[in-house]
């Protein structure tokens, strides 16, 4: 039986010392702040990352180079006999497209999955895949497994300002005025592929209640019958954070939550302050 190894990326939430203990690897994501290149986890931590966003630093994200990332699976393959690489969702970058065109030149080898995920749902789909490979499955029946149940995931997100989203241009800049003037949340969801609309409402207590009302219906409706993981993450501060854990236990009883802060690829675009609530099936493989 072939040995496996399971790569992903810093947009996981897995830091580089979780990597080590489950004995995986995390490329880890550039950003360029100012001109000066940074990486996730690395050179570049939480606090650094917002201290530079509140300073209205010129931030954008970037993708690990093509020999970041065909240096990294080279070296694995001189342990393993296979790779699969499970990298953010390609709606939100071009890293997942650019990584495929990379495996081509390693026969077979590295699988890449474009599961359309990023953040703890991504971060599930490598303990599924760390799983499966712990089971004895093969790279190809990971890889398969993984894009069968790749849409079977649910994220909700609810923004403090709306100042990221205009200047991403995803909201007009009247918008935004108009928005921050009546105290407007949007909250937004990935349900596969890209950051969409879902709802706009009020305040902070409506905000978060949407986002519940949204994650229950799912899970009584869209997996009814099924297994879920239940997991929340935030940009917010630790406090805040904390209590949002213990609302959505409160409403969602029964469950073990799992609470990362956000990578910072999609912290980037939406800023600090945020919550957000996500589910992602249990595989059975």
């Amino acid at each position: 039986m072939g040995k496996v190894a399971i790569v992903t990326d810093s947009n996981s939430g897995i830091t580089q010392k979780e990597a080590k203990e489950l004995g995986i690897r995390v490329l880890p994501m550039p950003f360029y702040i100012n001109g000066d290149l940074y990486y996730e986890d690395i050179t570049l931590t939480q606090e650094e990352f917002y201290k530079k966003l509140e300073e209205d630093a010129d931030i954008s994200t970037s993708q690990p180079s093509p020999g970041e990332v065909t240096d990294l699976w080279e070296e694995l393959l001189k342990v393993y006999d296979e790779i699969v690489y499970i990298p953010m969702s390609s709606g939100l970058s071009s890293s997942c497209e650019t990584a495929i065109m990379l495996s081509e030149d390693f026969g077979g080898k590295v699988l890449v999955v474009n599961n359309q995920r990023i953040s703890v749902t991504q971060r599930q789909s490598v303990l599924d895949a760390i799983q499966l490979a712990e089971e004895g499955k093969t790279a190809r029946e990971i890889y398969d497994i993984l894009m069968r149940e790749k849409l079977e995931a649910s994220i909700y997100i609810t923004v403090d300002t709306l100042k990221y989203l205009k200047k991403g241009g995803r909201i007009t800049p009247a918008a935004a005025a108009i928005g921050t003037v009546l105290n407007l949340k949007p909250v937004l969801q990935i349900q596969g592929e890209k950051l969409d609309a879902f709802a706009k409402v009020r305040g902070w207590k409506a905000a978060k209640k949407t986002m519940l009302d949204a994650m229950e219906k799912d899970i009584k409706q869209r997996f009814a019958g099924k297994e879920v993981h239940l997991e929340a993450a935030y940009t917010c501060s630790e406090e805040k954070a904390q209590e949002w854990k213990e609302e959505i236990a409160a409403r969602l009883p029964g469950y073990e939550i799992h609470m990362d802060k956000l990578s910072l690829s999609v912290a980037c675009h939406i800023g600090a302050g945020s919550m957000a609530i996500a589910c992602s099936k249990k595989i059975e493989s």
